[in-house]
């Protein structure tokens, strides 16, 4: 039996790529393949951008309040098909059906916030700058956008992006992960049935060469990217050259600190979210677990037991939760890294490379797994792994947390549990990273707030969602004048 094909989404209707370079798609938990996609050619990336361009001057001259409408239609939309959504999601990515669910609900919050256009997108006046002259900025759409995302978010990330950029009056293009092209395909099925103009909304499926279409591309005005971090490096220097605007978000190395004083019981499932969920594949991920002064052994020890208790398996089953890991190839990247800190001398006192899940003998799992005793120079110590690893550093103080927070050349997030409000304060004060986390072990913001780290973790100036994309998907026009 074939394959279904992964088609681009171009100017209003599915096209067909005429390449002959295809790719899987895997269901991770069942190790099998379950779809094909395409990777477009160059002139699948024109054909995009220029139905992208020839609809812009139509809907940037649509009024605000008319673009958001399309927008609350989109909302109510997505919740009429939120259950299947999620379920490609974790049929495609792999991780639990919740979590999936999660993701599909921050996507639709992100569509909410950007509803707000007319307030957030205003202008500014000042009378009398000088004897009878004004001045205006009036903040206006400046033509195509595109997205590239990754694979552990299909769903949510481009909507990290898109629904700012359309609802300002820019086009757009999103190039979704090629291991998980199913959820936008998806996502663009409920997109078609709303009826935007054509040429609006387009995706393209591929790998580099189509990234690099994008990025080289005269007719693109700005670049979002979600990634790794040499890839985010690679972005932001490749738009510095073109001159396109661009925000490129990249990997992480999270540590959460656990204080003597903190609530063990209280703090405990929210711990081995950070550090399980998602399989550990996600730039909030607690990855070095900061065990603090004397209580370090009964963290350790506590953690452990919980991490042992975590039930992996089938995402689609509502009892997991922890799916497997994206692909075989990432499995032995992780795998890999589990080696690696063995070979360092870290002290391996969960080992989850023999993972058993009953009925799926060929899934990509990885179970828990716990180093301790790391030292903070060691490879998984400073490198993203990206998978369930988590590596125990044994700390003195709040000062030697701080340190090894602020060495590790990432500033995405970082997490502390405490009870004391003072040492809470000091914490979020001299810790680098932009997102910061108190007895909560992912900080991630909703979409109101703005969503990017610091650091090796983000190479641009403008992050994602909040009130500031605004500004990434606008330019202020300055209007100078005097009457006679």
């Amino acid at each position: 039996m074939s394959l279904p094909l992964m088609k681009n989404y171009i100017n209003g209707e599915w096209v067909e790529s005429k390449s002959t370079t295809i790719g899987d798609v895997w269901n991770p938990a069942q190790g099998e393949k379950i779809a094909q996609v395409a990777y477009s050619t160059a002139e699948d990336v024109n054909k995009a951008v220029k139905a992208a361009k020839e609809a812009y001057w139509d809907w940037r001259t649509t009024p605000p309040l008319t673009r958001a409408r399309y927008l609350f239609r989109l909302k109510e939309a997505f919740e009429e098909n939120f259950e299947d959504i999620a379920r490609v999601l974790t049929t495609e990515q792999g991780k639990a059906i919740d979590e999936a669910r999660g993701e599909v609900r921050r996507m639709i919050e992100n569509v909410e916030h950007a509803t707000g256009v007319t307030t957030l997108m205003c202008g500014y006046t000042l009378e009398d700058i000088a004897t009878d002259i004004d001045c205006m900025g009036h903040p206006q759409p400046m033509g195509v956008f595109a997205a590239v995302v990754p694979y552990n978010f299909p769903g949510m990330v481009a909507w990290w992006f898109l629904p700012y950029a359309i609802v300002c009056g820019n086009t757009f293009i999103v190039k979704p992960s090629e291991q998980v092209p199913m959820t936008q395909t998806k996502i663009f099925e409920v997109i078609d049935e709303i009826g935007f103009p054509e040429g609006v909304l387009n995706m393209v499926h591929g790998s580099r060469d189509v990234v690099n279409g994008l990025l080289d591309h005269p007719d693109i005005e700005g670049i979002s990217f979600v990634g790794s971090t040499p890839t985010a490096k690679y972005i932001y220097q490749r738009c510095g050259e073109t001159g396109k605007r661009v925000q490129a978000l990249g990997g992480a190395k999270n540590i959460v600190a656990v204080m003597p004083d903190a609530d063990l019981e209280a703090g405990m499932p929210s711990l081995i979210t950070s550090f399980y969920g998602c399989t550990g594949q996600r730039c909030l991920s607690g990855a070095i677990l900061a065990a603090v002064g004397d209580a370090a052994d009964e963290i350790v020890e506590k953690f452990k037991a919980a991490a042992q208790a975590v039930k992996v398996g089938d995402g689609l089953e509502e009892q997991t939760a922890m799916g497997p890991v994206v692909s075989a190839a990432h499995k032995e990247r992780v795998l890999g890294y589990i080696e690696k800190g063995i070979q360092e001398g870290a002290d391996l006192i969960l080992d989850g490379r023999d993972c058993k899940v009953e009925g799926y003998p060929n899934g990509f799992f990885i179970g828990p797994t716990i180093f301790d005793n790391v030292k903070p120079d060691m490879t998984i110590a400073r490198e993203e792994i990206f998978g369930p690893v988590v590596s125990v550093v044994r700390c003195k103080d709040l000062d030697d947390v701080i340190d090894l927070i602020n060495t590790r050349g990432y500033g995405n997030a970082a997490c502390i549990y405490t009870n004391s409000g003072a040492t809470a304060r000091e914490f979020k004060y001299r810790a680098k990273p932009s997102m910061i986390g108190i007895n909560i072990g992912i900080a991630a913001p909703m979409s109101f707030f703005p969503f990017g780290g610091a650091g090796n973790s983000m190479f641009g100036d403008i992050k994602a969602h909040g009130q500031e994309i605004f500004k990434f998907f606008t330019d202020t026009k300055v209007v100078i004048q005097r009457w006679f």
